[in-house]
């Protein structure tokens, strides 16, 4: 007997599955052979995932609620394609691409026509990947340009931080006593006190 499963996928733990799992159940894909998964879809080395089509047998189906759930790089999602609809023998179905539907019964156009809609598709999402990470890198490379600054900001140690880091080098005043003295945290004086001075607390 052929069995359904339906894959659900979001990229963060933030984000919410209801949309999917909604489409799912619509189309009817039994409860138990709902997979959700919570990671990026750069690629396929996800264990939930793998586990799902690793089980797959000849004439099972399986449904994704959009190309991009199933995932994001243009030449893994062709392959993975290829080797559950030729190789394991199973059909695909893409709720939002009616077209994307491989399921028996479609005509050599119709397969050729899923063929062409799907690469498509892959190229484009794929393509905004790559958009999305260039877009970041020169607003990363204009912001430097301009002066601003990534990371924690440097703090500013009180005037007197270096005459006390070497009295508790000297071992002549306890790391806390200076710490108190110079008003900041214990940890943050120890720090850069270690930095500076190389040396265990005493």
């Amino acid at each position: 007997m052929n069995n359904t499963y339906g894959y659900v996928r979001v990229s963060t733990r933030d984000q919410n599955e209801a949309r999917q799992l909604a489409a799912m159940r619509a189309f009817g894909v039994a409860e138990e052979h709902i997979v959700v998964e919570k990671l990026s879809g750069k690629d396929f080395h996800r264990p939930l995932y793998q586990q799902l089509v690793g089980g797959l047998c000849r004439g099972d189906i399986l449904v994704v609620k959009s190309i991009d759930r199933l995932g994001r790089n243009y030449k893994e999602i062709l392959e993975q394609w290829s080797h559950l609809t030729k190789t394991v023998g199973a059909a695909i179905v893409v709720l939002d691409m009616p077209l994307l539907d491989t399921r028996q019964g479609r005509d050599l156009t119709g397969t050729l026509i899923a063929d062409i809609v799907l690469q498509l598709l892959s190229y484009v999402a794929e393509t905004e990947r790559q958009n999305i990470r260039q877009r970041q890198a020169e607003g990363i490379a204009a912001a430097k340009l301009r002066g601003t600054q990534f990371g924690r900001k440097p703090i500013q140690l009180p005037a007197d931080f270096d005459r006390l880091a070497g009295l508790w080098q000297q071992g002549e005043i306890s790391s806390r006593d200076a710490s108190r003295r110079l008003g900041i945290s214990y940890q943050t004086f120890l720090r850069h006190a270690k930095a500076r001075c190389a040396r265990p607390t005493l």
